[in-house]
């Protein structure tokens, strides 16, 4: 397949994802003619400005943790950054816990915490003798998760307080009252990580070639893949923190790009961080044309169109 130069691809998917904004602007419950300057600048605005820093979020971290486990079929939720941060949230949201940090509410706080303290505790169970091995940190990452989803499972069985709220969280919700907040809150996460991840890109190519090779060429492959697992953390700990679960799109926006502008990531790390912003803003104007009084759990919506294209990942014949 002919590769797209990395101008082209960003120039084009930028004026796609400001299209889909502007489109966006006008899907509702109201018709376009009768908004007021209030609903589009303190609603409809900032919604889909949170959506493309969410989607640009997992697609920045799923590129990361494809490229240090060598694997396109990697998401961002592989080390338990998912399980934890649903933890944390579902936890501060039945206990009824009260409380703001540097004017955040209590669930998203928690949420933010236990996703980035489940990836720590997955890098630390998988580090022996100063070495993490990636199948140790798959593993402990999986292990980690589904513990947190079992105690996820136990709070939901003996208390609901507040059960809507939980599950609106577990489906991934971008309908919040408050979103130029959490745009405050995702967009440092996103400029942070993606900042981290584009300054290391060489060093992520090089270690596509395996540890012991990029160590010939100067790579130091323990201290490049504790950065990069912290800023591909960071990067999904704060979208789930914001938004709840959303999930395929840190799976198959990288995926994707990745056939059209090729592996080097010093391209596509940033067409995949554009590309992941304007599919979860599109995804979203879906999500609201469906269904304009109550729109569609964005988390649904991603799964039920990621889910066959990822069936189709599978069974797709190797090139």
């Amino acid at each position: 397949m002919r590769r797209i130069p990395r101008t082209i691809a960003l120039l084009g998917l930028l004026l796609a994802a400001a299209a889909i904004v502007t489109v966006s602007l006008g899907v509702g419950s109201e018709p376009f003619s009768r908004v007021t300057r209030t609903i589009v600048l303190e609603y409809r605005l900032p919604r889909s400005l949170l959506a493309f820093l969410v989607g640009a979020s997992l697609a920045a971290s799923g590129v990361c943790f494809q490229g240090l486990f060598r694997n396109a079929l990697a998401d961002p939720f592989l080390i338990g950054v998912s399980g934890g941060a649903a933890l944390g949230a579902v936890s501060s949201i039945v206990l009824g816990v009260e409380m703001t940090l540097l004017g955040l509410g209590s669930a998203t706080v928690a949420a933010f915490a236990g996703g980035v303290g489940a990836a720590f505790l997955a890098y630390q169970i998988a580090r022996v003798r100063g070495r993490v091995r990636m199948e140790g940190l798959l593993l402990a990452g999986s292990a980690i998760g589904a513990f947190a989803g079992a105690l996820v499972s136990v709070l939901l069985l003996y208390s609901t307080r507040n059960w809507n709220e939980v599950i609106s969280w577990l489906m991934g919700n971008l309908g919040h009252p408050d979103p130029w907040y959490r745009v405050k809150v995702v967009a440092p996460c996103l400029l942070a990580s993606a900042s981290v991840m584009v300054v290391y890109a060489r060093e992520l190519n090089l270690l596509l070639l395996g540890e012991e090779s990029a160590a010939q060429l100067g790579v130091e492959a323990e201290r490049v893949k504790r950065v990069l697992l912290a800023a591909g953390s960071v990067a999904a700990a704060g979208a789930v923190a914001t938004c709840g679960m959303i999930g395929f799109v840190g799976l198959i926006v990288p995926h994707v790009v990745r056939r059209l502008v090729g592996p080097d990531h010093r391209t596509l790390l940033p067409v995949t961080v554009v590309a992941g912003g304007a599919a979860l803003a599109l995804a979203d104007v879906v999500s609201r044309s469906l269904s304009p009084g109550s729109p569609l759990p964005i988390g649904a919506v991603t799964a039920i169109g990621g889910a066959p294209f990822f069936v189709y990942l599978l069974r797709r014949k190797p090139s």
